[in-house]
This record gives structure tokens, sequence and C-alpha cells, in this order.
């Protein structure tokens, strides 16, 4: 039996204000869906932490719940895909968006986006991961649809302690490929290089060229920054090779030239992990479950914390105190 009240965070922008706080809300508060999930596991994403402060304009209506992401087992369902008990997640899709997100100990969601927990995750697991690390692995399925190799030569991660630099490291490093971080944070360079990088960069140190174009460095890229970033990477990648373009923290213009896509031929492509065609999400989750799998989750999950912890870890991160994975415990019973 689903529970009359339960906690929720919630946001809200109205004649008082732009806000968000801890509530007590039902299902019927809440946009609608024929699945009801208890949630176990969400996480803290920049995302998240911009709507859950106001800093960026991420909700489309409100009031909504906050969280990006959500894992738990199926407590009510009216689809026939899924039964009561099935473990399930959901990334993105319009989660703290156009709907509730899941920052509640209930929440319902649409079927058609939701997918099975894939055996070789469990919940936490899933979390760990959540929009990150899917977009770190949606940014090298890209990338190696349009021909990426590892025997291209290395590729390098820029933001590479954040959420989705970091899994990257330890995605792409598992696929084979030799990785190079780029990052500000010189103290984190031992950590850095115990997920997979083979070099470590400091991003205050790094000189971009600003010549249309200069000595090919890297073979493709995940840029996390973009800005002055993503400029001096198209200047610097060899012959073929990719930038996966899925951050804005350093700016949104870019300053390039035509001439590295003409004359060496690289691609950028840009990652849009939230609107992902349900049949590539399911794919890219089976193999975060199996070949993609980070080895070293329990290093990259540096926080974990409760719905009441909220506002403390959304302006940690937005203040450059962010590292790695923060995981949000929802419900104190609810299953792992």
């Amino acid at each position: 039996m689903l529970p009359p009240k339960f906690r929720a965070f919630r946001i809200f922008d109205d004649e008082d204000g732009y806000r968000s706080q801890l509530v007590e809300q039902s299902l019927e508060d809440q946009t609608d869906g024929d699945v009801v999930i208890q949630v176990a596991w969400s996480s803290v994403n920049f995302k998240d932490a911009l709507a859950g402060t106001g800093q960026g304009k991420i909700l489309r209506q409100f009031p909504l719940n906050g969280g990006i992401d959500v894992a738990g087992v199926v407590a009510q369902s009216r689809s026939a895909d899924f039964r009561e008990g099935d473990p399930v997640l959901m990334t993105g899709c319009g989660l703290s968006e156009t709907r509730d997100g899941g920052y509640s100990e209930y929440l319902r969601v649409p079927s058609e986006w939701l997918v099975p927990l894939p055996d070789g995750l469990d919940l936490r697991e899933a979390m760990a991961l959540g929009t990150a690390g899917f977009t770190a692995a949606l940014a090298l399925y890209r990338m190696e649809t349009n021909g990426q190799k590892p025997e291209m030569g290395p590729l390098c991660v820029s933001g590479a302690s954040g959420g989705v630099g970091s899994l990257a490291l330890d995605i792409y490093s598992r696929a084979g490929y030799e990785v190079c971080a780029i990052s500000g944070k010189v103290d984190e360079f031992d950590w850095l290089h115990e997920l997979g990088a083979v070099q470590c960069i400091d991003r205050q140190r790094l000189e971009w060229p600003t010549a249309p174009m200069a000595s090919a460095r890297f073979a493709g890229a995940l840029d996390n920054v973009g800005g002055n970033v993503l400029s001096g990477l198209t200047r610097m990648i060899k012959p073929w090779g990719n930038i996966a373009s899925c951050g804005m923290a350093g700016g949104i213009d870019l300053q390039t030239t035509v001439m590295p896509f003409i004359i060496r031929g690289i691609s950028l492509l840009g990652i849009n992990s939230a609107g992902c065609p349900y049949p590539i999400r399911h794919e890219l989750w089976q193999r975060l479950a199996t070949d993609w799998k980070p080895r070293h989750l329990d290093k990259i999950v540096t926080q974990t914390r409760t719905l009441d912890d909220l506002p403390e870890s959304f302006e940690r991160l937005l203040s450059g105190g962010g590292r790695g994975r923060i995981l949000v415990r929802i419900g104190a019973n609810a299953p792992a």
C-alpha cells in the first residue's frame, strides 16, 4: 500500500519568489505517469544545482520536484511492461524540467522512458553513474559511430574531476583508449591517475593556440567546459578525430574556423543525453552494466547525501567544490 503522504524536494517560482524546500506531498500533487516508483537513490548533477538554486533556467514549469536522475523499484504499475517489484531507473527525459524529478520518496513516471535495471548493476551503482555516466557513454558511442578507434591515439577529457569527466576517464580507459585529463584542480591529479588517466594537464597552465590550426595533439576529446577550451581543442585534434561537446560552464561562445573541419576532417558532436532516443538509451545502459562498467565507482562516488542535505550540496557544487559523484539516498527504508 502506498503512503498517503511522503517527502519530496520541490522547486517553486511564484508570487513568493524562486525557492526550493522539502514538502509533504501525495501522488496527486505530481505530474502524471503510469508507473509509480519507490525511490531508492538519486544523485546531484550540475544541472540539479542550477535548478535548485535558481542560478540556471532549467525548469520549464513550476512547481516541480528536483532531481534529473532516479532509481528504485516499481510500487504500482498500469503498464504491461513493468510489474510491482521491478528495479528500474530513469535519467533525463524531462525529469525536473517538464515533469517531477527524482528527489521524492515516491515518483510517478511514464513507462515509455523507464529503463529496466540491467543485470550487472544494482540501484546504487545505477545512480553512481546516472546522467553523468550516461553522458560519458553517449559521447563515446557517438564518437565511435563516427569512426573513433583506440589505435587513432589518445582521447582527452576536459573538466576531468567532475562527474562526467571522472566517469569518462574510467569508461574510456576500460574501452581501450589512452586518456588524458585536463583539469584546473592539480591536487586531484593522483586521483585522476587512479581512475585511468595516463596524463594530467593543468588547465591553468595550458596555453591554447590562437592560429586556425596547431600541432595535432589528441585523436579526440570529450569537452565538459565549452568556451575557450572547446575553441582550443578544435585546433589540436588529429585528422578524422571527434570532439564530443556536452558542457558550457566555461562559456557558450565558440571561436574557431572551418579549417580544422575541412582540412583535417574533424567532427564536432553535440551530446544531448536528456533527449537521447530510447533504443540507444537502453543499449548504453546495457553496456554500462557490462563492458563499459567503470572499475572505480567507489572512488568516483565521493559523497552520499540525503534530501535534507541538498541545498548545501548545491552550493558546494556551484562554488567549484565538486569532485566525482554525489549520491542521494532517498527514504530510510528504500531498497538499495
